[in-house]
């Protein structure tokens, strides 16, 4: 049942991420949970400080789309219980699409412009309310970035 939480948590990150949602990603992260997305551009920081950023930084985009998978989970002992804490490593392609001053908040278009693809380390929790992130490190390892005109 953890293996389909955790599963199910890293899903709703991406999901979070996708729709724009920063409150959804805001509860997904520990009291003490932080991000850091430095390989891609972006900041290193609490989840306040990370969801902040991303909001902004996520507005270039249209469309979004996080394909996470091949995902590892190992879980671990954290004061002599088994299985409080888990460590999930999985590899992502992100293809996107930039806005455009011609586009409609509802215009996602069809045809991706920017893909980047790495490998996400969550690091998670159990907590009262389930399985949280406490970590979510970017190890970003390709992009194409679109063609100039």
């Amino acid at each position: 049942m953890d293996q389909f939480a955790v599963d199910g948590l890293v899903t709703e990150y991406a999901t979070a991420v996708d729709d724009g949602d920063w409150t959804a990603y805001r509860r997904l992260f520990t009291v003490d949970g932080r991000a850091d997305y430095r390989s891609a551009g972006g900041i290193e920081g609490d989840t306040e400080q990370v969801a902040g950023w991303l909001a902004e930084s996520m507005r270039l985009f249209v469309m979004r789309q996080h394909l996470i998978v091949n995902r590892l989970v190992r879980f671990d002992r954290l004061d002599q219980d088994v299985g409080d804490t888990a460590h999930v490593q999985a590899d992502y392609v992100n293809p996107m699409r930039f806005a455009r001053p011609d586009d409609s908040p509802a215009d996602t278009g069809t045809e991706p412009d920017f893909v980047a693809g790495g490998r996400y380390a969550f690091r998670l929790l159990r907590t009262h309310d389930g399985w949280r992130v406490r970590e979510v490190v970017v190890r970003e390892k390709w992009r194409r970035l679109p063609n100039p005109v």
